[in-house]
């Protein structure tokens, strides 16, 4: 059932024509939490883009707009950016917005305990000019930071503190961890982790309204066929993701609408390039085969990404070459052809490695992150027996998940990435780089995957003005990670929604729900 507002706004908004709403939505996974500094992932990440607000923020088609800065420009020779920023803002206790609360949050964000702090690598410090100007100076020239932190949002220093949650705790949390108070244009009302959360218009909010939504409420289903259940009947607006094998039947129900696309994220196999030995393994637990580029190309051939793609993703996803999709800026149209499917050459470089008998290791996957994302991993098992290497698959929720990864429980992982600047530089600073603390680099390179030519093209490419020089890097860096099969790119993730026929919003290519493009007719 679905509410009216008080007598004088639903006046204002049928003058409008348009009729207030509530609004349901579910998601197969539920954000870690509302901090929006303690975990970097795109369900945490999508979902606090309606809670909080960044200096800069991305519209409809991707471009950068403004947010909490009006407007920003190189300082000297490269120097830095200057940050002119929005008066009259109010967090959503009413507290205002100021340059205080950008400095807090880049501490807050940059922090060692955050999870965010690889986005701040180039940046040398932040200088507050006056209330509303603030200075984000950087290690060398750097043309594309404002679009490396659209998705970096200011968090209010006073309710922080009073709180005592000046700094992310994302392993154990802190009250930032199950409240918030943002700037944006809904405010968080209840917060019940793994059952529901519920949004509501923020008043005060600083910009014009789209949407008609009085009540938003979001609720986590892991099982696929609840999900489409809750749509048919009507107890939900919007499910995300349809599950591939339902989108026609879903499609020709005039009472719902699927709405389809590709999203920038490439799912990969990625590899312990750094451990002794395997964890999971039953014959050769005294070493590790994936540090021989030999065996990393195996799996690259014994894996049918063909048949992955039409049989699990029924035709509705792309073959991925490289870290980034075609889509992204810096893609390296010579490298655009995968290793092909071929598991004669898979044994033969098994055999030439020392492995022609093949060997046992354990794969973990997640079961609720990625669009079948198990049964993609259950799929790579079947194919890599067809060349003798036996793979124990552990699938599991990803609040489970990301722990076990970063304290190298697995010998091999699946990763999805999208690069939230929509450039190849993104992937590389996070996924190629070698892991280090304290130039936060490498913040998501679990295997410890190091080159050191990458590691100097890195700054580089950051740092170049000139397209055709920078592009010329980019290619560089994407054959070394090819040619090293740092990670196996399987497949460009498809976007499926699937919503009730009388709701209109925007799927953008990063995956993220924005509500305030919602409208209920």
């Amino acid at each position: 059932m679905r509410y009216a507002l008080t007598a004088a706004a639903f006046s204002a908004l049928l003058s409008q024509g348009v009729l207030a709403e509530e609004f349901t939505w579910a998601a197969t996974t539920d954000p870690q939490t509302l901090d929006p500094h303690a975990v970097n992932s795109a369900p945490v990440l999508g979902f606090l883009n309606n809670v909080y607000e960044g200096l800069v923020r991305r519209g409809k088609d991707m471009s950068i707009e403004p947010a909490l800065a009006t407007s920003w420009e190189p300082i000297g020779e490269g120097e830095g950016w200057r940050f002119r920023l929005r008066e009259g803002v109010t967090f959503h206790d009413g507290s205002a917005f100021d340059a205080s609360d950008v400095l807090f949050s880049y501490q807050r964000a940059s922090d060692e305990t955050s999870d965010t702090r690889s986005w701040f690598a180039p940046v040398s410090g932040v200088t507050v000019v006056d209330d509303y100007t603030v200075d984000i100076m950087t290690t060398a020239p750097n043309p594309i930071f404002p679009d490396s932190i659209a998705n970096w949002m200011i968090v209010d220093q006073g309710w922080a503190e009073t709180n005592s949650a000046a700094r992310p705790d994302k392993d154990n949390g802190n009250y930032a961890t199950l409240n918030a108070n943002g700037t944006g244009a809904f405010r968080v009302t209840a917060r019940e982790p793994g059952l529901r959360t519920v949004l509501e218009p923020f008043d005060g909010w600083w910009d014009t309204t789209e949407h008609n939504i009085t009540r938003a409420e979001f609720t986590p289903i892991q099982n696929p066929a609840t999900a489409v259940a809750a749509l048919l009947s009507g107890d939900i607006d919007l499910i995300n993701p349809v599950p591939i094998q339902d989108a026609a039947r879903l499609d020709a129900n005039p009472d719902v609408q699927v709405i389809q696309g590709i999203e920038a994220r490439v799912i990969m196999l990625g590899f312990p390039h750094e451990a002794d030995a395997l964890k999971y393994s039953a014959e050769t637990s005294d070493k590790n085969p994936f540090a021989d580029v030999r065996v990393r190309q195996a799996i690259a051939h014994a894996v049918n990404v063909p048949a992955i793609l039409q049989t699990i993703m029924r035709g509705s996803a792309e073959p991925a070459s490289q870290l980034v999709s075609p889509a992204m800026r810096g893609f390296s149209e010579a490298l655009a052809e995968r290793a092909p499917f071929d598991p004669e050459k898979s044994r033969a470089l098994l055999t030439e490695a020392g492995y022609a008998d093949g060997f046992s290791f354990g794969l973990k996957c997640p079961n609720d992150r990625y669009l079948n994302d198990e049964s993609v991993c259950q799929a790579v098992t079947g194919m890599l027996a067809q060349v003798g290497i036996s793979a124990q698959l552990d699938a599991m929720p990803v609040q489970n998940y990301w722990p076990e990864l970063r304290a190298d429980n697995y010998d091999m992982y699946l990763l999805g990435w999208s690069p939230g600047t929509f450039d190849a530089e993104h992937p590389v600073r996070f996924l190629a780089s070698t892991p280090n603390e304290e130039k936060k680099l490498g913040s998501w390179n679990f295997g410890g995957f190091s080159n050191a030519r990458v590691d100097e093209l890195l700054p580089m490419i950051q740092s170049e003005i000139d397209d055709t020089k920078r592009q010329a890097m980019l290619d560089e860096t994407a054959k070394i990670l090819q040619d090293e099969v740092a990670y196996v790119p399987l497949y460009v993730q498809p976007l499926v929604w699937g919503t009730a026929t009388n709701i209109e919003l925007t799927q953008r290519p990063d995956n993220f729900f924005i509500l305030r493009w919602v409208t209920v007719n």
